[in-house]
Formats: structure tokens, C-alpha cells, sequence
């Protein structure tokens, strides 16, 4: 693809969903095995070359095109994980609709000829809500998450079969004549099994047993499980896994992730991984004998709903991915990584089969060198050295070396390849804003929610409660409320000055309103240290009514015993009357789970009478506690879509019912006077995610992914819930132009 244009990647979709109706083939059974060096797949070693792509975070209509650009960018497997709670919502009722049609989505990868790596997990991380174990299962009595308890192991083996069951039904197993070459049991347990004592060791040999024993005749594998038993294949994950070697002598390397970018957080900057470093990285590993390469992500989309973990992941998982969230290559990493991918392939052979040396060629400087007995030979050239360019002979040859970076020699003579040179093009990304329009001119329906318990409290207790516990994540948002009764005789009243109001929280997130008036909010920092509000406010003589909407903002996704980690308020109290602080922790509190047009469902359309709107075509700004709704017609053209929220402030869209996400465009802050973005990234050494931050200053994120394929030919529901104020007349369609340069 040398020219990338949003045209061309809307015929590339045409085509390729032409291909796959009138050129599908089967591909032949084919037993999978594994030596040291790498897989065998039927009669013949290969490389592979994956690409992360999670079908959740994007639509069934995108699947193609995502496979297909994956494919031109020189990946020969698909990757991902299975996720368990958008599959088991309940104990027992399985879902594979929409974006969790599996089957579908591993179909798609068979028929575009590619491999397909599964990683069944259960439990995923992934920045995705809970780790995607499902919330109910920690409420099962007796169960702790990844630990040796019945409870755990009967529901973790219980869904683990059921998929295994399902994809044997489906023949979508290698030896079947299925795509799926690897699966995986557990992930990244090696980090927390220390912390999990003998305990954790047993449960990691029992999931590996359980694993083993569905026999679905391909290799299984533990990501980062150091001490992986003997019929399982111990993996990488990292920025760099060019040193790691399996934890026996006679199993390959496997690189599970290679992280191309970084996940954001509401609030948070933009990380930066330049093409130049992803590129290094992957050379090293194939250059010391891996055979096994997943991008984590290639693509990496969209946490649509509520689906994100964190706490604080944003809607927009796009990882700064060779393929962007909208599904678009990012160039040039797109590009530099295509022709890094053509350049290892053309010593596929000599890398899985040929004998390895490894020279020194001065200080920082190495070669490694794979030749076999015709005298055929393959060398990748190294300078390690991350400040300074050099020159180094290799065979009575001169190269030149860019400071950390990694030359390829097929031929042992001529460099077709240098991570530090890209030569791929760059494209220019803009988002191209259209007001919103209506057939029969646009027209807003509001209903505003009184703050604090609609109809009946759903419960009322002498204490603050953990917000987690009660709500179950069935809901972002729990009301806490109480009253007070002012007495006329306090000085504060005679003086005219304000008490301070004082609350702590474990978190995520919290909107007060005293008196039905919105005070404000207090939010926490993206980890599960708690925050603090300290505000004056206004009371009057008689009853005060306290409402505070404490929300969550994704549950904990990684970490040992991360199940138990808590959220909401844990104190309350006012200072500033005659006798001193008034201390409500411990005081009448009710509570109400939701908030009411949520419960309505008012983003569904066809609810429209569950409540009385008022309609007028200059909806109020700056209103709490809002929802929003207003019929559109699509965006004109065929780029994909965002929803432009720069003008809002926190809250819920959705689109003809289909959940766009939680949106927040919170400006992303320095952490200190010292703590600067940067201009240019130096991309040579070590590489973090805090290396190459951006956007000090900036909106977390403004644009909102939107599916074309949610939207109809007319008539288009577009329905937003409003926590704390914005202006919804800002509101715009943009179309995501991409263009070479």
C-alpha cells in the first residue's frame, strides 16, 4: 500500500470482503509441535509474526479490513485474548453476539490465510474492566481470584472448557484445519505468584494441568510464568525480550508482547514509542533466535461502554498502534515495521534452522550470524550503543550504524534494512469537524435529574459504604446522601462566612451538590491512593441536604489480590460550627444505585416516554446531572468517525443504543514544574512509557471513536448523559482524514 488515503482504505474493505466471498479456501489439518528453535506448523518450520487485534474493541464490520491491513503490513497471525466477562455476564449465560461474536472474528482471520494466537487467559489485564474476570464471581462465597480455591478453579475451568468446547465444535483448531496454532492459560501470573505463597505455585501447576488437559492439539503457553511446567511454553513481555530464554533448553522463544505504545489515562499525557524503537526492538529478538513476535497492540481500538479497567483508562485504546484506533495505518511505524517484517522474512529459513554465532565487533558492537552447510548466511549487525553513530567491518565490509540501532544482512552483504532509518512515508492525520445536522432541522430533548434519591432509597445505613461492594458494577454511580439541620444561632451565619466542607474517598471520582446546587468535584490521580475535597459551603439556617454522586471510572484490571481493591467515601464532616467539626461519617446515610434515567434507560431508542422532555433547539449549558437527545443524520463521505465532546465535561454517549463510551476531555497535567512534555523523542536506550510524553495541557482525550457501521442511512439517535455541565450546541461528527506526506 503506497499510498494511504481514507478512500483507498475504504476500497481495501470492499475488496477484501469481496475476496473472502468468492475466494475463501480451506486450509489443510495441520499438527503444530515446537522444538528450541520454533513451531512447526504441518511439515514446515515458520516464524511468526502476530499482530494484537482484540475484537471487542472494535465491530464486526472493521474485522476485515483490520486482518487484511495486518496482512499488508507483513504479520502472518492475528492475536487475542477471549474475554470472559463479556462472554459470561452471568453465572452461566454465555454471550457471542456483536463485538463478541469469536467465532466470527477467528473465521475472518482463517479466511484471510493468516494464523490465529488465543489467549483464553481467563483473566486478561489488559486495561480492560476487572482484568475481564466477571464481577460476580468475586461475590461467589469462599473465592479468591488466581488462588488455590475450589470457587475460582470450578469457575475458571468451567468457562475455559466451555471455549475450548466451542471453537473444537467450530474446527477452528490447527489440526482440524483451524487457524488457532497457540493458546494460553493464565497471564502475566509470574509477576504476582510470590505474593500468593505455596497457594499461588499450586494453582499455577493446577491451571497448567487443566490447560494441557483439553488436548486441542496445539502447544499451550503462560505469559511471563517463569516456572512453567514442562508441557507448557513460558513466554515474554516487554519493551525489549532480546536476552530472554525459555526456562528449558528444547522450547522457543516467544515474545507474547511487544508494546508499540502506551495505554492513557483521563488525564493523563500521550505517550510516545517512536517506529525506530519498536523496529530495534523486534530485530534484537529475532536476531538472538526468537521465532515467536506479538505486537501488543496492532491494533489497539476502542473500550467501548464501560468495558475499561484502570482505574481512569480511556475510551480511546488506541496504543499509538501500527494501525490506529479508527483503523487506519499510522505511518511511518505502519510502514517501517512492513518492511522490517519483509526484510526478517527473507532469512525465515536460515533463523529457525541454520547455526547461530555471535561475534563482538568492538565495543558495543556485535553480529549475530546464522549460516547452514551450503555456506548460505544471514547476519544482523548491531550498535547497542545508544549516544553514538559508528562505523564497524563486518567481512572485509563497511557499515555504518545510526547510535541503537540493528542492520539486516540476508546475504551477509547487503544491508536491506536499519531500524534507524526509516524510509516508509509519514501521512497527516486530521479530524474534519461537521455540525450536527437534522433531516427536519435539529431539534434537543432534555430532562434534567433532580440531584440526590429518586423515588424510593435503595437502602439506608449508619456508615459510608464501600462503593464497589454495593454497586456490583452494574452501575458507575452511587448516591450517598444525608441532611443536616443548621441552627440560626451559628456564627457562621451572622458573620456571613461559609463552613468547609471536608470529604475523603478511595475513589475514582465525585460530584457535590449541597442544596440541589452543584458545588463541584474531586477526582483521584489514576491510582488507588484516595483523594481529598476541601470546599466552602454555602448553608442555610434549617435543613441542608448533602448529595454526593461518587463514581467509579473502571475497575482495577492487574496486581495481586486486585479484586479486593476498594472505592468511595470513607469520611465526611464539616468545619466550622460553634462547637467545633461536625463529623457525618458515622451519620444517616442513603443510598440510591444509578441514576434515574439510567435505570429508564433513556439511551435506548424507543424509551422516549419514560419521561417527560422538554424540546427545544437551544438545549441548556452548564447544567448537571443532564441527558441529552437529538436525532442526526450520518456525517457525510465514508472516514471513519469521532464524536467531538471537547465541550462537554464528564459523562455517557451512545448511538442508536450501541455504547460509545465514557467521555471526559480532562486537560492532561504535569505532575511537577520539572515534569515537560517533550518536542522530539530520543528514542535511542531503554525505552519507558514516561520517556516521550505529549500533550501538557491538552485534553485527555476530545474525540470519541463512532462506528460508521452504527449509524443508519437517517434518523440517528444520538443520546449523551451529562454529570457535572457543558455546552451540548459544541457538539460535532468529525471525519478522520488521513493523507501521505
Amino acid at each position: 500500500m503506497n499510498r494511504v488515503t481514507t478512500e483507498s482504505i475504504a476500497s481495501t474493505a470492499i475488496l477484501v470482503v469481496m475476496v473472502f466471498l468468492f475466494s475463501w479456501r480451506s486450509i489443510e489439518a495441520a499438527n503444530v509441535s515446537y522444538d528450541h528453535r520454533s513451531l512447526t506448523i504441518g511439515n514446515r518450520r515458520q516464524l511468526i509474526i502476530s499482530a494484537a487485534i482484540h475484537y471487542p474493541r472494535s465491530v464486526p464490520a472493521m474485522w476485515p479490513s483490520l486482518v487484511q491491513t495486518a496482512k499488508e503490513g507483513g504479520c502472518n497471525a492475528i492475536e487475542s485474548y477471549v474475554f470472559w466477562n463479556g462472554h459470561e455476564p452471568s453465572p452461566g449465560k454465555y454471550y457471542f453476539g456483536g463485538r463478541y461474536n469469536i467465532v466470527k472474528f477467528i473465521k475472518i482471520v482463517q479466511q484471510a490465510g493468516m494464523h490465529m494466537i488465543l489467549r483464553i487467559g481467563p483473566f486478561v489485564a489488559a486495561e480492560w474492566n476487572y482484568g475481564g474476570v466477571p464481577v460476580w464471581l468475586h461475590y461467589v462465597p469462599g473465592t479468591v481470584f488466581r488462588a488455590d480455591n475450589e470457587p475460582w478453579k470450578h469457575y475458571m475451568e468451567s468457562f475455559t472448557t466451555y471455549i475450548v468446547n466451542l471453537l473444537k465444535q467450530e474446527k477452528l483448531f490447527a489440526p482440524q484445519g483451524g487457524p488457532i496454532i497457540l493458546s494460553q492459560v493464565e497471564n502475566e501470573y509470574g509477576y504476582y505468584e510470590k505474593d500468593y505463597g505455596e497457594g499461588g505455585k499450586r494453582y499455577a501447576q493446577w491451571s497448567a494441568s487443566m490447560a494441557v488437559s483439553q488436548n486441542i492439539g496445539v502447544p499451550w503457553m503462560m505469559c511471563q510464568q517463569w516456572d512453567a511446567p514442562p508441557t507448557v511454553i513460558s513466554t515474554c513481555n516487554g519493551f525489549y525480550c532480546d536476552q530472554f530464554t525459555p526456562n528449558t533448553p528444547d522450547k522457543p522463544k516467544i515474545w507474547t508482547e511487544n508494546w508499540p505504545g502506551w495505554f492513557k489515562t483521563f488525564g493523563g499525557r500521550d505517550p510516545h514509542r517512536p517506529a525506530e524503537d519498536v523496529a530495534y526492538s523486534v530485530a534484537r529478538f529475532f536476531g538472538k533466535g526468537g521465532s515467536v513476535h506479538n505486537y501488543y497492540m496492532y491494533h489497539g481500538g476502542t473500550n467501548f461502554g464501560r468495558t475499561s479497567g484502570g482505574p481512569f483508562i480511556t475510551t480511546s485504546y488506541d496504543y499509538e498502534a501500527p494501525i490506529d484506533e479508527y483503523g487506519l495505518p499510522r505511518l511511518p511505524k505502519w510502514g517501517h515495521l512492513k518492511d522490517l517484517h519483509k526484510a526478517i522474512m527473507l532469512s525465515e529459513n536460515l533463523l529457525i534452522s541454520g547455526e547461530h554465532q555471535n561475534f563482538t565487533l568492538g565495543h558495543s558492537l556485535e553480529a549475530d550470524v546464522y549460516t547452514d552447510s551450503s555456506g548460505t548466511c544471514a547476519a544482523f549487525l548491531s550498535n547497542l550503543d545508544d549516544k553514538n553513530d559508528k562505523a564497524v567491518m563486518f567481512r572485509n565490509t563497511s557499515y555504518h550504524l545510526p547510535a541503537w540501532s540493528v542492520s539486516i544482512l540476508p546475504d551477509c552483504k547487503t544491508e536491506v534494512f536499519n531500524t534507524a532509518k526509516v524510509t516508509s512515508k509519514s501521512s497527516k492525520v486530521e479530524m474534519l469537524p461537521e455540525d450536527l445536522k437534522s433531516s427536519s432541522g435539529l431539534k434537543w430533548e432534555v430532562f434534567s435529574e433532580k440531584p440526590g434519591i429518586w423515588g424510593a432509597a435503595d437502602f439506608v445505613k449508619n456508615e459510608l459504604v464501600d462503593h464497589i461492594n454495593t454497586t456490583k458494577d452494574t452501575t458507575d454511580y452511587l448516591w450517598y446522601t444525608t441532611s443536616i439541620t443548621v441552627s440560626e444561632n451559628e456564627a457562621f451565619l451572622k458573620k456571613g462566612s461559609s463552613p468547609v466542607l471536608f470529604i475523603e474517598s478511595k475513589g475514582h471520582t465525585l460530584h457535590v451538590f449541597i442544596n440541589k446546587e452543584y458545588l463541584g468535584t474531586a477526582t483521584g490521580n489514576g491510582t488507588h491512593v484516595p483523594f481529598k475535597l476541601k470546599k466552602p459551603v454555602a448553608l442555610k439556617a434549617g435543613e441542608n441536604n448533602i448529595d454526593l454522586l461518587s463514581m467509579t471510572v473502571g475497575l482495577a484490571n492487574a496486581g495481586s489480590f486486585y479484586e479486593w481493591v476498594g472505592a468511595g467515601l470513607t469520611s465526611v464532616s464539616i468545619k466550622g460550627f460553634n462547637k467545633g467539626t461536625l463529623n457525618l461519617t458515622n451519620s444517616k446515610w442513603s443510598y440510591k444505585l444509578g441514576v434515574e434515567g439510567e435505570h429508564l434507560e433513556l439511551f435506548k431508542p424507543g424509551n422516549s416516554g419514560a419521561v417527560k422532555w422538554t424540546v427545544t433547539t437551544k438545549p441548556p449549558k452548564k447544567q448537571p446531572l443532564t441527558w441529552y437527545k437529538v436525532v442526526i443524520e450520518p456525517p457525510s463521505g465514508s472516514e471513519p468517525v469521532g464524536l467531538d465532546m471537547i465541550s462537554m465535561g464528564k459523562g455517557m454517549a451512545w448511538l442508536n443504543g450501541e455504547e460509545i463510551g465514557r467521555y471526559w476531555p480532562r486537560i492532561a497535567r504535569k505532575n511537577s514544574p520539572n515534569d515537560e512534555c517533550v518536542k522530539e523523542c530520543d528514542y535511542r536506550g531503554k525505552f519507558m512509557p514516561d520517556k516521550c510524553l505529549t500533550g501538557c495541557g491538552e485534553p485527555s482525550q476530545r474525540w470519541y471513536h463512532v462506528p460508521r457501521s452504527w449509524f443508519k442511512s437517517s434518523g440517528n439517535e444520538l443520546v449523551i448523559f451529562e454529570e457535572k455541565g457543558g455546552n451540548p450546541m459544541k457538539i460535532k461528527l468529525s471525519k478522520r482524514k488521513v493523507s501521505v506526506v
